[in-house]
């Protein structure tokens, strides 16, 4: 039986910290002018009292939760986020109308980077702030902070965290889980605090440099410019959010374990960390090449805006420093490709994650054998160890659900006219996080023009996507309700 009240107090809880966070815009429009103050005031409000109310109404419930109690609460923390979210768009000028409200905000809390503003600078500074820690909230995961800021939830914390940090397998730093979420966020202060100064260094003003390092750390690709990192024109600033991005696509498990051990190299010892430092080599390299002898770049702009390109796409940040629309065919196709690709497991990127991939391909290259020699009998290993066959089915729900959520959500915005290039694109830009895509949503264009319901269904797609279709699906499912 699931215990509702439990569920009210924790998002209540939830919901009050949401609001307060809004402080941190509101705290800047006031030192700045007051601009937006009173649309930043009313939505902080709004979501603080909603929450205090909740949590007042739900007092006296034990404190541990269900795994299933913990699926759910996930899953409504995302939407609260959302929802919530959007508040500050909705009250400040600049988006009209809910829908596009709730799409800016949905992309920004699941670090998705898809925009329906056709000119960034059209919002104010502190509702582009919001805009970007939004996303810095929602790429460490918010649930994540919640079981690391709530002691509430108790043992039962640890099906939160695996709702939320899922991967090839969830992985505890240390004995209680609110202190694994500590130090993994601890780690996530550390690095974007660092790409501040860096970013400042390299010539980008101070606000610009805090809302890049919120969204690049958090692989969101939110910028404070219309034309992406592209509008500052800068070569040391691509390379310095190119290397962040790349780590913000890596597990924070393992940049946790090298600033303990203080040994980065040790990194390189962890497979799935090599597959993904050896695609987006290949990949830069492939581009790099197309640039180069197609289209005439000079050999360091061809290296670096393929390797530029190849990092956001593949961390799904969705930066943008050229329009890749543009490029050869075969160089669009890498991109696309990629974007079914994702970071690591453990970090802030969506998409299918390398470990699954490679992973995928030892599976199909068992079944080449077990065809060969139908009497023999082949252990799956990655990383030296033997995967278990549970392991190995659940890679092919998960495979199979990505694939009927894209087929579904291509459907219904093709019902609704989107074109099927569009369509496609788009649908899978919002289900790994990834932002911009190609056809009518590429980076030099954005998503007001899709139909309403597209753009709903586009946001279910990156909160689904976000937590990686299990925890979403299954609460659509009988079975998840019947006691």
């Amino acid at each position: 039986m699931i215990r509702w009240t439990l569920i009210g107090r924790v998002l209540g809880l939830f919901l009050a910290a949401f609001g307060a966070c809004m402080g941190i815009p509101l705290a800047y429009s006031l030192a700045t002018g007051g601009e937006d103050l009173a649309a930043l005031a009313g939505s902080a409000c709004l979501t603080s009292g909603a929450g205090i109310a909740l949590w007042l109404a739900c007092r006296g419930t034990r404190r541990e939760l269900t795994q299933r109690e913990g699926i759910l609460l996930t899953v409504a923390v995302w939407l609260g986020a959302s929802l919530f979210g959007s508040l500050p768009f909705m009250l400040a000028p600049g988006i009209d109308n809910v829908t596009d409200a709730v799409f800016e905000a949905t992309s920004g809390v699941t670090t998705t980077g898809a925009s329906i503003l056709a000119e960034v600078e059209s919002l104010s500074r502190p509702i582009l702030l919001w805009r970007a820690l939004s996303s810095w909230l929602g790429g460490m995961g918010i649930v994540v902070l919640v079981i690391a800021v709530l002691p509430l939830v108790g043992h039962g914390g640890m099906h939160l965290y695996r709702a939320e940090f899922s991967g090839a397998q969830s992985e505890k730093l240390t004995p209680r889980v609110a202190e694994t979420a500590t130090s993994l966020w601890g780690v996530y202060v550390a690095l974007t605090g660092a790409l501040v100064l860096l970013l400042a260094v390299a010539g980008m003003e101070p606000f610009d440099a805090v809302a890049h390092a919120f969204t690049t750390l958090a692989t969101g690709g939110f910028s404070t410019r219309t034309a992406s990192i592209g509008a500052f024109n800068s070569p040391a600033i691509e390379y310095v959010t190119t290397a962040f991005m790349i780590l913000g696509g890596a597990s924070f498990i393992l940049h946790y374990r090298a600033l303990r051990e203080r040994r980065p190299v040790a990194a390189l010892r962890d497979h799935e960390f090599r597959h993904y430092l050896a695609l987006i080599g290949l990949a830069t390299l492939a581009v790099a090449a197309l640039l180069y002898w197609r289209l005439g770049y000079a050999a360091e702009e061809s290296l670096r805006t393929a390797l530029f390109q190849v990092s956001s796409i593949t961390t799904t940040t969705g930066f943008a420093t050229d329009d890749f629309e543009l490029w050869p065919p075969l160089g669009q196709l890498v991109l696309l490709v990629l974007m079914f690709t994702g970071g690591c497991t453990g970090s802030t990127a969506s998409g299918m994650k390398v470990s699954r991939i490679a992973l995928l391909f030892k599976v199909v290259s068992r079944e080449f054998k077990r065809m060969v020699e139908r009497h023999g009998v082949f252990a799956v290993r990655l990383g030296g160890r033997v995967v278990p066959e549970s392991t190995i089915q659940s890679l092919l729900n998960l495979v199979y659900l990505a694939f009927m959520v894209n087929f579904v959500s291509c459907l219904l915005l093709a019902a609704v006219g989107v074109d099927v290039f569009t369509a496609i694109s788009a649908v899978a830009a919002s289900m790994f996080n990834i932002g911009p895509a190609l056809g009518g949503v590429g980076p030099t264009d954005n998503y007001a023009a899709l139909p309403t319901l597209a753009k709903w269904v586009l946001s279910f797609d990156m909160i689904a996507g976000r937590l990686e279709f299990y925890t979403m699906l299954v609460t659509l499912t009988p079975w998840f309700w019947r006691k």
